[in-house]
């Protein structure tokens, strides 16, 4: 039985960590943290333990074995490194921070500390992009050429706890990056390990479209984004996020091989289909993915747990999002002086 502590009480935590710690035999949620007491409360009184006044009484309970950190992206890097150096175990959402150097110094202080740092990269523990990637593995598309992964949906001030256009979300000191960071970071960890490539270059736009603050000013972040990747392996793609989609969230991704085309979430009879050059079509029927109005069980506490016990990270590692983070950080990079960006070498394009 492990004691978890959780830090940061919005959505994230109402409709993810709380629950699923609850759901797991291995889990006893000891307690809440949240700058704003109130919402603590709340979790404490549905998903049960105290709460503490501040993140540093959390991390003196020595009861507590392992911490989930759901607070803005730009706590992340501090709270972790408290954590570890306090002892606990990690599981921080995504992204994992705002710059490299604070993604090497969190993976740093868990090699140093000898705990386990997790990042909440879910969508790679979704059966139907499980199924996907052993299929690509097997051959089953032959080599692949391209792709393009897509997630979009009506913007995070319609998911987040605050419900307004004052969310942290679109506060650049808070967030740091917009749609990119939120919905980018899944999509090209997906694709590398899908592919099982890195990422070899990246040319990137990212837009300020349609999120306004209260004054009907524009945010201040990206709230669309269109990058090309090229992969190690050749093959060429692109990613798209955006918080402007005002109809049916769009989470999908297709890939183009040498022996046919493969589908994954663009029908919704079928999570993954399979197109051959010869004409033949094989559908499979798996569980759908998670959306923001649609919240099931998405593995990330399960394995957590699993590989505290294990004593090693058995997926979502801190030093495999350091290196969605490095891509993501070049895809800013690319934005903001319009050239491709080489992740290999650094070199201008």
């Amino acid at each position: 039985m492990y004691r978890v502590g959780i830090a940061g009480c919005g959505s994230i935590t109402k409709f993810r960590h709380a629950p699923e710690y609850r759901q797991n035999p291995q889990a006893e949620i000891a307690g809440f943290y949240d700058y704003k007491t109130e919402r603590a409360n709340e979790m404490a009184e549905t998903f049960g333990g105290k709460v503490y006044p501040t993140y540093e009484e959390m991390l003196n309970d020595p009861s507590i074995d392992a911490v989930s950190i759901c607070t803005a992206n730009a706590f992340h890097c501090r709270m972790t490194v408290q954590a570890l150096k306090a002892g606990k175990h990690v599981l921080c959402e995504k992204p994992m921070a705002l710059t490299k150097e604070e993604t090497r110094e969190m993976v740093d202080e868990a090699g140093k500390q000898n705990r386990i740092l997790m990042i909440g990269h879910n969508q790679r523990l979704v059966s139907a992009h499980q199924m996907a990637r052993k299929l690509i593995g097997q051959g089953e598309l032959g080599k692949i050429l391209t792709f393009r992964t897509t997630f979009c949906h009506a913007g995070p001030e319609s998911w987040s706890a605050d419900k307004s256009k004052s969310t942290w979300f679109f506060q650049k000191g808070a967030a740091g990056l917009g749609s990119l960071a939120d919905l980018g970071i899944h999509k090209v960890d997906l694709i590398r390990w899908l592919l099982q490539s890195e990422v070899k270059e990246v040319t990137s736009a990212l837009f300020t479209e349609d999120k306004r603050y209260e004054d009907g000013s524009l945010i201040e972040i990206d709230d669309n984004s269109i990058s090309v990747l090229k992969m190690e392996n050749g093959a060429v793609g692109s990613v798209t996020t955006g918080w402007t989609n005002y109809g049916e969230e769009d989470n999908s991704t297709v890939i183009y091989g040498t022996k046919g085309v493969m589908k994954i979430f663009s029908d919704p009879r079928y999570a993954v289909t399979i197109q051959k050059k010869d004409g033949t079509v094989v559908n499979y029927q798996m569980d759908a993915i998670q959306t923001n109005t649609s919240q099931t069980s998405s593995g990330v506490i399960d394995l957590f747990l699993e590989s505290i016990g294990q004593g090693a990270a058995l997926e979502l590692s801190g030093e495999e999002a350091a290196k969605v983070m490095d891509v993501i950080f070049a895809m800013e990079q690319s934005a903001k002086e319009k050239r491709t960006v080489s992740l290999s070498q650094g070199d201008e394009k």
